[in-house]
């Protein structure tokens, strides 16, 4: 049996956990008489719930990035290879424009 791993994106995956928590907070910061501890303690488990489940959620998806099976060594050397590659690029962009800039158009 063979695990397919499929690749996620960095914007793919969902790591705010802010709103969550800040909801989770809420709920336990208002002001509650003897009938509304039943009720806060159901939300609060509720909120702490959402967030195990994001969490959990998130775990299972950063592993899947690319390039995370790569040491951080080999990463260093993918990056700076990518930004010869950049400055290249961007050298042969201005030389062309400036080629195209100082030759008349014919027509």
């Amino acid at each position: 049996m063979s695990i397919a791993r499929s690749t996620v994106t960095a914007e793919e995956i969902d790591l705010d956990f802010l709103p969550i928590i800040y909801q989770f907070m809420r709920c336990l910061e208002k002001e509650q008489n003897q009938t509304d501890l039943n009720r806060v303690a159901v939300e609060a488990s509720q909120r702490l719930s959402d967030l195990q489940n994001k969490i959990s959620l998130a775990r299972e998806q950063v592993p899947k990035l690319a390039g995370v099976e790569n040491s951080p060594a080999e990463q260093l050397k993918k990056l700076d290879a990518l930004r010869a590659q950049l400055t290249l690029k961007k050298k042969l962009l201005s030389k062309y424009k400036a080629e195209g800039a100082s030759e008349p158009n014919s027509a």
